[in-house]
């Protein structure tokens, strides 16, 4: 088992969101690691990635599960409506278990789903051989 490190640290995370309880950097730092761990196992090229660009959507993904704790959602509950005679609020969380994953714009920024396109002559060309395009 190789023991690898998170892409960014707790302080990396501190610097782009807000200065952390103690609590609270006990869960970032083992989030910043299962974040880290998520990237490594979705992305075969993360390697070749920028270091930057690892520790910034380490920090997002791990952000966005802290922000959703934060919100005291019932385990299992995706939406609240609450009735105050003829008035009515209804919420709906976008992470509500404080999952961990990756937005479009961050599997893009790590090289993930992006289509490698190529094309291959069917015909020959004027002299019957295969059509070389190099």
């Amino acid at each position: 088992m190789t023991d690898l490190q998170p892409f960014a640290t707790v302080a990396d995370l501190e610097a782009r969101w807000h200065d952390l309880t103690d609590g609270e950097r006990v869960r970032a730092a083992v989030l910043l690691e299962d974040a880290s761990d998520l990237i490594r196992t979705q992305c075969a090229a993360w390697e070749s990635r920028d270091v930057a660009t690892l520790r910034r959507v380490t920090c997002s993904v791990v952000k966005r599960a802290m922000l959703a704790s934060d919100l005291g959602v019932p385990e299992g509950v995706s939406q609240t409506n609450t009735t105050t005679g003829p008035f009515s609020d209804g919420y709906t969380f976008a992470n509500p278990g404080g999952d961990l994953y990756l937005l479009d714009a961050e599997r893009r920024s790590l090289g993930m789903g992006r289509a490698k396109a190529f094309h291959v002559r069917m015909v020959p060309d004027d002299e019957g051989a295969p059509h070389d395009p190099n």
